[in-house]
């Protein structure tokens, strides 16, 4: 067993991993920096009661009884862990480094696609589960149902050699990823140009060594290269075309090879999501009617279309969707459900948000209606030296140029006096918790 010290802990990702790692043998220490400034944050009870060993991110963590350190890929090279693991020769790796080395200890699931990996993977990681496959799990987002016992969510230790996993595209390392098994879901621009996630896609389909599962209804896959890629599908013929479809405002039936499946999360975006999992499970071996069973059991992911408030006057919507084909599946969904929307969204990063730039204007364009208003609020930002040359108001000016209802608010607060002139309200962006706290809050005052 080794002793492994991950510095920014406190992340879905890097928490995910060393809670994982602690809950099979290994003596785990961490650091987050969030924890210096407040060291009674739930996570941090958590990570405690795995026996995981907290200590202040200022390098005093970092000794010569580590077998290696794992860094998160937002902790900064000038930061004293980093330095004191350089100059006391403690072997260094990032996250997505690690995460390659245990992929290849496991026969494991390579969830991959810039839109909906992580409910995908968690939804394969439950109905797994739930199908005695006994499997692990290493995700980003908090399967809803495995927080159980105080557990985060976003991991599971299971009997077998199965791992499910997201393969993130966002930091390249997907390329040396080599799987069992691989889905992609879709390929949209999110943290890097087409073209060149397209090439990461073809180079994960090359490294996998059994099963490639694509979505046959995303066009943007075409310029992958797939040699015998088993497709799912909505309109497109495939293999696993759902036929007989119902979409629900929270939820959606549909068959498939003549079996009725009921799924607990609404609109098309989910419904692919279910159809990956369940064309790679089929081709595990496991039979349809034993999935349709419990695929209806599956709540879900924290912070996507999490419902903070559902009555007939009001809806609150919390949801971590952040690239516009994410957001564009979201109000798309919501649009079918309800009138008179506000949207509150939190663009994360200004590299992403400039790069996204021209497809966030016209996502906003696309999809607001006469009645929705659009309030954006200030580009969120953890640290770094991103060049900080776009704002909120470069999304605003071009949107409401266009007609529609928009304002930038740089204090959230602000909203809490005006609840009244919109009935309903939706919430989203990335990697920020207390977007979560805030939807719960224009809850709680509706109520």
């Amino acid at each position: 067993m080794s002793k492994i010290f991950f510095s920014g802990i406190a992340g879905s990702g890097v928490s995910a991993i060393a809670c994982f790692m602690a809950c099979r043998g290994h003596t785990v220490v961490g650091s987050d920096r969030s924890f210096d400034g407040k060291p009674d944050q739930p996570i941090g009870k958590i990570l405690k009661s795995k026996g995981i060993t907290i200590a202040p991110q200022d390098g005093s963590g970092i000794d010569n009884s580590l077998d290696f350190a794992v860094f998160s890929t937002a902790v900064e090279d000038n930061q004293p862990e980093v330095l004191k693991a350089k100059g006391i020769g403690v072997p260094m790796k990032t996250r997505p480094q690690y995460l390659c080395e245990i992929v290849s200890d496991f026969r494991t699931v390579a969830v991959a696609g810039t839109s909906g990996k992580s409910t995908t993977a968690g939804m394969l990681a439950f109905l797994a589960e739930r199908l005695g496959l006994e499997p692990n799990f290493i995700g980003g987002g908090r399967v809803k149902q495995f927080r159980r016992m105080g557990d985060l969510g976003n991991f599971l230790v299971g009997g077998s050699d199965l791992l499910v996993t997201e393969a993130c595209e966002s930091d390249g390392s997907i390329v040396y990823y080599h799987p069992r098994y691989s889905i992609i879901t879709n390929l949209s621009l999110d943290h890097n140009a087409i073209d060149d996630t397209a090439e990461m896609f073809s180079t994960l389909s090359r490294n996998t060594k059994e099963i490639v599962v694509i979505n046959g209804d995303d066009r943007n896959l075409d310029l992958c290269r797939f040699d015998k890629a088993i497709r799912f599908s909505i309109d497109e013929t495939s293999k696993y075309q759902a036929k007989s479809i119902e979409y629900q405002s929270f939820g959606t039936s549909f068959r498939l090879d003549d079996v009725t499946f009921g799924l607990s999360l609404p609109g098309k975006y989910n419904l692919y999501n279910a159809l990956g999992c369940i064309a790679l499970l089929w081709e595990m071996g496991i039979t349809l009617k034993d999935m349709a069973e419990v695929l209806p059991d599956f709540s879900g992911i924290e912070r996507r279309f999490d419902v903070c408030l559902h009555n007939e006057k009001h809806l609150v919507i919390d949801d971590y969707a952040h690239n516009p084909h994410k957001i564009a599946a979201l109000m798309g969904t919501i649009n079918g459900i309800r009138g008179n929307i506000c949207y509150i969204f939190q663009p994360h990063g200004y590299g992403p948000t400039r790069l996204m730039k021209r497809e966030y204007i016209e996502t906003f364009i696309d999809n607001l209606r006469k009645e929705d208003h659009l309030i954006l609020l200030p580009i969120y930002y953890v640290g770094g030296t991103s060049a900080k040359n776009i704002s909120s108001e470069d999304l605003y000016n071009e949107i409401r140029a266009a007609g529609r209802s928009a304002e930038v608010l740089h204090k959230r607060q602000l909203l809490f006096s005006r609840l009244r002139e919109w009935d309903n309200y939706v919430v989203f962006g990335a990697r920020d918790e207390s977007l979560a706290e805030f939807a719960k809050e224009i809850a709680l005052r509706l109520k």
